[in-house]
């Protein structure tokens, strides 16, 4: 289990949603302060909010994607292409790991079966994230 997995884990048993611990513990990645992925990823928990959305563990790798991948040229934005391509494959990987990518059918709201706990989701996303970033 690497050291984001756990740092991770760790700050999910401290409160913070799925997308603020999968984008805190890989804030290494990036030049942002750990104040600002939290703050960036509070809406994305729980689906969205409403377990209606991306998975939060996704949402906030996909933050970590873009930061890490885009140029951030205002005048000329010519890296959206390749940051979506990542997206789709890191998106690919997770639904591979987890079995689904939508929080409520993550958890088994309608079907009453889990098929993937957030202490999971939040594993696999950072492997998500260091599969396709932290090379």
């Amino acid at each position: 289990m690497s050291d984001r997995i756990k740092l991770a884990d760790e700050l999910h048993r401290k409160g913070y949603s799925c997308s603020q611990s999968v984008a805190v513990a890989c804030a290494d990645l990036v030049d942002v302060p750990k104040e600002v992925l939290f703050k960036a990823t509070e809406g994305f928990g729980a689906g969205m909010g409403t377990m209606d959305g991306v998975c939060g563990a996704l949402t906030g790798g996909l933050l970590i994607a873009g930061l890490t991948n885009s140029t951030g040229n205002l005048a000329t934005p010519k890296s959206k292409g390749s940051t979506m391509k990542l997206s789709k494959a890191m998106l690919t990987n997770f639904r591979e790991k987890c079995g689904a990518i939508i929080c409520r059918e993550l958890k088994g709201v309608d079907s009453g079966k889990m098929i993937c706990s957030c202490p999971d989701c939040i594993k696999h996303g950072v492997e998500v994230v260091e599969e396709n970033l932290a090379r």
